[in-house]
């Protein structure tokens, strides 16, 4: 079974923020799958189901982003999974906006919800989805930044990034992390 993780923070307040992309990208995918992320469990927000022929666990843990890992962490020792299987959705400040990249290891970036992760699972070897929302402008802080809502240039085209990601997801599940790569760490904005 493949096991998708959207970080977000949970409630409205947080819902429309540059950090909750990865929730955004989930819930997009689901949808285009026909996929419910309801049931509660492990600290998280679950959905089952299949993307192709591919059994998926869709997850948005509800444990705010600094403490992602224990949900993550919860959910692969209950299902046994384990972190070959697992794919991380994130925002990236160093990525410019809507560029998508595909990758499997590596650093944090200074991402709360990946040190938590890397931290919980005693490893950073499994995959991710990097969105990018690019750097903030000199005088917000970083963490201003990613809990701000989009400008409005940009929510005109987070649904041409979103479907994007969604491709490169369905991609992921069906082909790997090397076709992802391969074809979606290119992906330019129209």
């Amino acid at each position: 079974m493949k096991m998708i993780v959207g970080l977000g923070n949970p409630g409205t307040r947080y819902a429309p923020t540059r950090h909750n992309i990865g929730f955004m990208t989930l819930e997009a995918l689901a949808r285009h799958h026909n996929l419910k992320i309801a049931k509660k469990q492990c600290r998280s927000l679950l959905g089952q189901g299949y993307i192709g022929s591919v059994k998926v666990l869709l997850v948005k843990p509800q444990t705010y982003m600094n403490k992602s890992g224990e949900a993550v962490w919860e959910i692969l020792n209950y299902y046994q999974e384990g972190i070959e299987d697992l794919l991380i959705i994130h925002d990236d400040l160093d990525l410019l906006w809507g560029k998508l990249r595909f990758k499997r290891g590596g650093g944090s970036g200074g991402h709360n919800g990946l040190k938590s992760i890397t931290k919980m699972l005693n490893s950073s070897e499994y995959c991710r989805l990097k969105v990018g929302i690019g750097r903030p402008p000199a005088y917000l802080s970083p963490e201003v930044y990613v809990l701000s809502p989009f400008l409005e240039e940009e929510k005109e085209v987070l649904p041409q990034v979103i479907q994007g990601a969604v491709q490169g997801l369905e991609t992921w599940c069906g082909e790997g992390i090397e076709a992802a790569m391969n074809k979606f760490n290119s992906f330019q904005l129209e």
